[in-house]
């Protein structure tokens, strides 16, 4: 019986593969294009707290030097729209000092263009002895659209290498089968200024210097993309 059952079994495979033909796949060619793109930041966050505090035993209040700041940047053509409290819902905040009382502060963020107005406004801030005040990030203000971009700048570059690589073997590129992003999540542009604060020291004796450089400095903030296609081969 089990001599009989063994041929039957076989015909029966032999049937089933007949009738689904492994299918051939197509001839395709994998490549990664990349795109890069490096621009300077337009919008320069600056954080800055106020404090209470005493000079020659006056008092000078939250509000005289939120005034006196207010005014410098006018003065340097700032409009006072990107001047804003950190916090929508912020207020004085009430902290120790020292352990000697209790004096207010308030924390700004003020939003500028370039690294020459923001040494304008740090120079302000020394003569105004606003000593609590850093850049805390940059950004691009069309990162979004700059970002769109360099995509494609990286799927071209896909289309690309895929022409000359198969035209050195004579071949041509057919149509994209297979099109993914490498990117990985977005890193906030970091700032790259040498310590700002201690930098504006500086200033004063480079001005007298002719053709001085700009003491302060940004790095460009780097874009980049990277695109993974699979074109089938003509």
């Amino acid at each position: 019986m089990k001599q009989l059952l063994l041929p039957a079994f076989c015909l029966l495979a032999a049937s089933l593969c007949s009738q689904n033909p492994v299918i051939e796949e197509k001839p395709y060619i994998e490549v990664n294009g990349a795109g890069e793109l490096e621009v300077i930041p337009d919008e320069i966050y600056v954080a800055i707290t106020l404090r209470e505090r005493s000079i020659n035993k006056k008092t000078v209040t939250v509000e005289e030097q939120e005034q006196n700041l207010k005014n410098a940047l006018k003065n340097l053509k700032v409009d006072l729209k990107n001047l804003s409290l950190s916090d929508a819902n912020a207020d004085y905040v009430r902290i120790e000092w020292r352990k000697k009382g209790v004096i207010t502060q308030k924390q700004y963020s003020l939003k500028l263009s370039n690294a020459t107005i923001l040494g304008q406004v740090f120079t302000e801030l020394d003569k105004l002895e606003i000593t609590d005040a850093y850049v805390s990030h940059v950004q691009h203000s069309k990162i979004d659209s700059l970002r769109k971009v360099v995509k494609i700048m990286a799927i071209k570059a896909a289309k690309n290498k895929a022409d000359y690589l198969l035209g050195a073997i004579g071949e041509k590129t057919g149509k994209p089968q297979i099109v993914r992003e490498n990117d990985a999540q977005y890193p906030q542009p970091v700032w790259a200024m040498a310590n700002a604060r201690g930098r504006m020291d500086k200033i004063e004796s480079y001005e007298n210097e002719p053709n001085y450089p700009d003491p302060i400095d940004f790095k460009k903030i780097k874009i980049e993309s990277s695109i993974y296609v699979k074109f089938s081969i003509q």
